[in-house]
């Protein structure tokens, strides 16, 4: 058990970690005197504990979570959207206390929960950075050692004395990013950086987390991607619905992560007061269905699978970019496809329900788990959800393909190539 390993002076300690949210329905509106009287009896009644609305509803984010973390380690923290992740670093940095249980932290934290924030749009790039990073804990002689190193890595050089609110959103974030992430604190709590901006930055942000990772210092790495998990962090945490539902060497945790989730049927569907989105639109169902049009979490690698992503539009939208990721079964993206990939990118939706489908044709996945993540947003300007590992669903190697080759092909994908055969010590006739 990990607990029961011999470790040095914990750089973390969690006992019993709670968070309890209190998600309540909408403000209804008081139109008379007598309406707010009576609403703010309600409020004072339920503040001394004497009665509470039947539509509040105790939500816990985190659930007695407990854990040791030595100093140097590196521990990375994985769960699907709304597993209690970002919860539990916003705890360990004293964003927000915990309802229950304590933490005992050993050493100076520096926390990179949102990039870009404490980011002033009417200042310069220059300003921002003394700005920001007094704000992350940085002192100014730490700033100005740090200056040239922040500057190169953002790539932001000729435009440092123009202010922010003209930066594109890739130099907005490689700003914030480089800013944060050359702070020299003793404990480093990372929330999911590698969402941010295009593959070549995402890339050097790995590189980064890779150096602060050899640097001795004590690391924990919230991230969507398995494969950078694995790669720099020795063990990781598998929080579920606010509890630990693992935690040890992150080969074997990230390989069950994956494999679990994957009896839904080939469909999810998402309640009415829970559905994912934004004032424009919310996700209602995700669903795998195979040739025959039925839900399924299971399909032939000769049959075409199709990916049905149904949603309502709030309001009258142009422009609105619905979008799936699939997901191997290590962790790593194989593709992404968009609705307007064939669309015009500035389509009108009016207000209703909508279904985006897309089909993979048979023969081009092979054998193996596959997630499905999906997403919805305005190009550039807002998202809307992004909803990781929505559903899953597993190939089966049968049909011709490859079928008489007994150790099976290796890789992702099994389409059919064109191949010639020809002998060449033959005379030509």
């Amino acid at each position: 058990m990990w607990h029961d390993r011999k470790m040095a002076l914990p750089a973390i300690r969690a006992r019993s970690l709670s968070k309890q949210y209190m998600l309540a329905s909408q403000r209804q509106r008081h139109d008379t005197l007598r309406d707010e009287l009576m609403a703010g009896m309600a409020s004072l009644l339920r503040r001394n504990g004497k009665w509470k609305e039947p539509s509040e509803q105790e939500f816990w984010a985190l659930r007695e979570v407990s854990f040791d973390i030595a100093q140097g380690e590196v521990v990375g923290i994985i769960g699907r959207n709304g597993a209690g992740k970002s919860t539990l670093l916003k705890v360990l940095s004293r964003v927000t206390e915990p309802t229950e249980g304590r933490v005992e932290i050993h050493g100076r934290v520096g926390s990179l929960l949102e990039v870009g924030t404490g980011f002033d749009r009417e200042l310069t790039g220059r300003e921002n950075v003394y700005l920001n990073g007094a704000i992350l804990g940085m002192k100014k002689r730490e700033i100005d050692r740090k200056f040239d190193e922040i500057v190169a890595f953002a790539e932001v050089e000729r435009f440092l004395d123009t202010p922010v609110k003209r930066y594109s959103s890739g130099m907005y974030m490689r700003l914030a990013f480089a800013v944060a992430a050359h702070l020299e604190p003793e404990i480093l709590l990372v929330d999911e950086v590698l969402a941010v901006g295009d593959a070549a930055f995402q890339r050097k942000c790995l590189g980064r987390m890779g150096e602060v990772a050899h640097e001795g210092r004590t690391v924990l790495f919230v991230s969507h991607n398995m494969a950078a998990i694995t790669r720099f962090c020795p063990r990781c945490i598998w929080l579920d619905q606010g509890v630990i539902r693992e935690f040890g060497e992150s080969a074997s945790v990230v390989a069950n992560f994956l494999a679990f989730g994957n009896d839904d049927g080939g469909e999810v569907v998402f309640s009415p007061d829970r559905a994912p989105g934004s004032e424009y639109v919310r996700l209602l169902a995700v669903r795998t269905k195979n040739s025959r049009g039925e839900n399924t979490s299971s399909v032939a690698s000769n049959e075409p699978v199709s990916i049905e992503v149904e949603y309502e539009t709030l309001r009258d939208t142009t422009g609105l970019r619905l979008g799936v990721t699939l997901i191997t079964g290590d962790g790593s993206i194989l593709l992404s496809t968009k609705d307007l990939d064939d669309l015009p990118e500035d389509l009108p939706r009016k207000a209703g329900r909508y279904l985006s489908r897309c089909e993979l044709p048979a023969d081009f996945l092979n054998r193996g788990e596959y997630g499905v993540s999906v997403g919805a947003d305005f190009p550039m300007m807002q998202s809307h959800f992004d909803i990781d590992r929505a559903l899953s669903f597993r190939v089966e190697a049968l049909g011709t393909t490859g079928s008489h080759i007994s150790d099976g092909r290796l890789g992702f994908i099994r389409m059919r190539f064109p191949w010639v055969v020809r002998r060449l010590d033959e005379a030509p006739t």
